[in-house]
Formats: C-alpha cells, structure tokens, sequence
C-alpha cells in the first residue's frame, strides 16, 4: 500500500498532510526516513516522529443522499456548499462520481474507492436513470435524436434510451456521464431544463428519499454492486492474459498481429 495512504487510513491525517510529514523527515519505514510515494508491505513498521503507526480496520461506508439543489459534489472543505460539510459523515467519506451544483437526487458516497470507484466508471456502462423537466414542450424529433446520440464537446453521445413522461418531462438512461451532458444535449435543440433529477444509479433507486437525507445501502444493493465488481476485475484479468500471450509472440509473429493488436487498443 502506498505510504501516504497508510498513514490516512490509521487516521492521523489525510493523504495530502501525509505527504506535507514525508517530505519534512518525520516518518520512517523499518528504521530509514521515507520518501514520497514510498510503498508499506506487510511487517513493515511505519513510524511518525518516532511513533509506531497501525493501519486501523476501517470501517467500510457506503451511503446514498439525495442531494439537494447547491451542494458542489467536492472534497474540498474551502468550498462553499461542499458535499462532505453538508453530509457531516462521522468517518472520512468522499462521492462517487459527481452531480452538477444546479441538479438534485442520487449521488453515493464511499470511504472505500478500491471497491466501488471503479464499478461506477462511466467507462463500465452503468446505467444512471434521470427525470428532465425543460422550458417548453417536447417533441417527438427532440426525443429521437437525443435517443440515437448527438455531438456536444466534440464528441458522439452513446446511443441512449429516453422516453416521454408529460408534455414537458422526460426520463433518459444514460451509461456516459460527459460534463453537463443532459443540460447541453437540450441546449442543442433550444430547451433550456428546468429540473433534472438523478433518480437511480445501476441497482440503487432514490424511492422516497427525502432531499438531504441519506441512508446507508442495503445489503442486497452492495451485494450487486460488489458482484459487478467482481465480474469486472474478472474480465480485466482476462484482458491482461491475452496482452502477455500477444507480447510472448516471437518478434515475426508480433509484426503480423500489430496493426490489428493496434486496432484492438482503439
């Protein structure tokens, strides 16, 4: 595990003051001054101005709140409105992904990245479910062509699914999450939104939730969650298995295989 991070998790600091003691000299690894980004292995003894330092068995969070419009999903405590002030965890907790200040509903916080950060990638193709109220009424067209993808930023959005709720609402399924993507996807068509509403994220739905409140996960949504998680490290290692197989190639071999092994990494 990478030093900084050690000393975070036995609760002494964070990460960044951790860094600010390794530079000054006062942290040893097995008796010798440790430098930045210096990695602990098991029976390494970790010490601080002399002190001997265990990593604690955290306690994993994983909570979902339904964010109010205002509240900046950051870190950093200088930011007015910050997520994690307005939450006001007991443990160090930071959000998964992120939902725009000007937008409401589900959003996951964690103290464990290792084992839900990477799920929720917009990468992974997750599902994340959004209802979309807009400034005047929606057409058929509008609802086609959101659906097949549009460009904004100077990309092509996935292929999504959007359906109609009233004359001025939609629901849109999204499994990308560019900056501001609903919001400048209407903009192409001149609506302006009004409301939007995170609603669900893969397994987990908002239900009754009230704004500003949170709740822990339940176990069968982290079971799911895990479980894909576990799919995915799988599928991972197979990808990684048929890299090494690809660079054991003889060189003549590797030569033939290289425009498509090219083609294949995109």
């Amino acid at each position: 595990m990478r030093l900084n991070k050690y000393i975070s998790e036995s609760g002494l600091c964070s990460r960044r003051e951790a860094d600010e003691w390794i530079a000054r000299g006062r942290i040893t690894i097995n008796g010798r001054r440790a430098e930045l980004g210096s990695q602990v292995d098991d029976g390494d003894e970790v010490r601080v101005d002399k002190r001997v330092v265990g990593m604690r068995k955290k306690r994993r969070i994983y909570i979902c709140l339904n964010k109010p419009v205002g509240i900046t999903c950051t870190t950093e405590r200088h930011v007015a409105g910050n997520i994690i002030d307005f939450v006001r965890h007991t443990e160090r907790i930071f959000p998964i992904g992120r939902l725009d200040k000007d937008s409401e509903g589900l959003i996951l916080l964690t103290n464990d990245g290792d084992a839900v950060n990477g799920v929720l990638r917009s990468e992974n193709n997750h599902e994340k479910e959004y209802i979309v109220i807009v400034d005047k009424p929606i057409s058929d067209a509008f609802l086609t062509t959101l659906s097949s993808g549009v460009t904004i930023l100077g990309e092509r959005t996935k292929a999504c699914k959007v359906r109609r709720v009233d004359k001025f609402t939609f629901c849109i399924i999204l499994t990308q999450g560019l900056n501001r993507q609903i919001r400048r996807m209407c903009e192409l068509f001149g609506y302006e939104v009004r409301r939007l509403q995170r609603i669900r994220i893969m397994n987990i739905r908002l239900g009754r939730l009230r704004s500003g409140h949170w709740r822990n996960l339940t176990e069968k949504e982290l079971s799911d969650i895990l479980t894909t998680r576990g799919n995915l490290k799988s599928s991972l290692h197979t990808h990684q298995r048929k890299h090494d197989d690809d660079t054991r190639l003889t060189p003549r071999k590797r030569s033939q295989h290289s425009p498509a092994h090219r083609r294949w990494h995109g």
